[in-house]
């Protein structure tokens, strides 16, 4: 009796010490990375304590089916899952598939008239894409903006409708307004020098025909200067607010009256920002969340600078994109929460595109996918993750 006692002890001891050591692995681990307690996505990806890892989930823009099922896009076809997209059914979308290739920013929205539509940029078409350091530009660039829509969840699309020809820098939101109204962000390069500006299409009727805002056009030189990559927001006042892309350290504003054909009121916010995309939405609790690469990593003050040439662009630029942050809004945008880092690029991943081989986690979108659960998931760096809005409301 006695032996097993000590036996028993000490099979008891050894497995508090191979417990401990586990522990300090993984803590080493994370100590390592230079990331705080979380885990880690199968690209490896640090995620916070309370974020959890959707390993093998596609990229998304999702929309939410009425049967409880979710509908992407990937490639030229439309996949919808019933099982949290463990397992996908593809759809065509297009009778000549060899004719059209998805960008992958695209904006996708099912409608409160359950219509689908998708906008995107036609990477078959990509065409004149010549850039000249002498005169600052690509004269004659193509890459067009285009919508297509499905009226039966999915399964079969019409005919693509062509939006315009110009350079379209990517597509990056769509939205319904509570008029009914459709619109969606995208871009249009102009020339003499290169430089990128952002305008939205209204559709009044669920997509069948589109009116085109004015174009937003703040100047720059260079293949990533000018404003880029908008998202956008209906608020509470019923006006839509945008927030582009710059390279000046913030996102910059613009308001719209009319459901997006005219904006105006252009100027700076005081959310920093990288030159890189943010993603605004309206939660189902009525908070606004934004999802973006702030200027600086977490605690810094300072992040290597790109650009200054008039070939990036005409000012240097932060590019960080190495942390993908998260903030709630209660009074639609004029506060933020601190914002909380919810994936941080480490020495794991091998994702590496940037100007200096930078890592990269960037191009978010989000799905409500039910209230207070989002799934955030990016182009750049291949995140996929889910957190609840009440464990980073801050």
């Amino acid at each position: 009796m006695k032996r097993n006692h000590v036996n028993n002890s000490l099979t008891t001891l050894l497995g508090l010490l191979c417990l401990c050591s586990a522990v300090f692995a993984q803590d080493k681990k994370e100590s390592d990375a230079g990331v705080g307690p979380g885990s880690f996505t199968e690209n490896g990806a640090w995620i916070p304590q309370g974020a959890e890892a959707m390993d093998g989930l596609k990229m998304g823009p999702f929309v939410n089916l009425p049967d409880g099922g979710i509908l992407t896009i990937d490639g030229h076809q439309c996949f919808i899952s019933s099982d949290e997209g463990l397992h996908w059914q593809a759809y065509p979308i297009f009778a000549d598939s060899m004719k059209y290739d998805i960008r992958p920013e695209r904006a996708l929205i099912r409608t409160s008239s359950g219509v689908i539509i998708l906008a995107f940029a036609n990477d078959k078409e990509r065409a004149n894409w010549n850039w000249n350091p002498e005169i600052s530009d690509s004269p004659g660039a193509i890459l067009p903006t285009y919508t297509v829509r499905s009226l039966d969840g999915g399964k079969t699309w019409e005919e693509p409708q062509k939006l315009h020809d110009e350079w379209t820098g990517a597509i990056r939101d769509i939205i319904e307004t509570t008029d009914g109204n459709i619109v969606f962000t995208t871009m249009m390069m102009r020339h003499s020098p290169g430089h990128h500006t952002v305008l939205t299409y209204t559709s009044k009727d669920q997509g069948k025909s589109w009116l085109r805002s004015n174009v937003i056009d703040l100047g720059g030189v260079g293949h990533h200067s000018g404003v880029t990559e908008s998202t956008l927001v209906q608020l509470k006042d019923g006006r839509l607010w945008m927030l582009m892309r710059t390279n000046w350290g913030t996102f910059w504003e613009v308001y719209s009256n009319d459901d997006g054909l005219k904006w105006d009121d252009v100027k700076t916010t005081t959310i920093d920002a990288s030159a890189s995309p943010g993603l605004l939405k309206r939660l189902a609790s009525g908070r606004l969340v934004l999802i973006w690469n702030r200027r600086n990593p977490e605690g810094q003050h300072s992040y290597p600078l790109v650009g200054g040439d008039l070939q990036w662009s005409e000012t240097p630029a932060s590019v960080h994109r190495e942390e993908l942050s998260i903030a709630f809004s209660e009074d639609d945008g004029k506060n933020w929460s601190k914002p909380v880092v919810i994936a941080k690029c480490t020495p794991k991943m091998k994702y590496m595109n940037l100007p200096g081989g930078a890592k990269d986690l960037s191009y978010p979108y989000a799905l409500e996918a039910k209230p207070g659960e989002l799934w955030i998931t990016t182009w750049r760096g291949g995140l996929r993750l889910k957190l609840k809005e009440a464990d980073f409301v801050r």
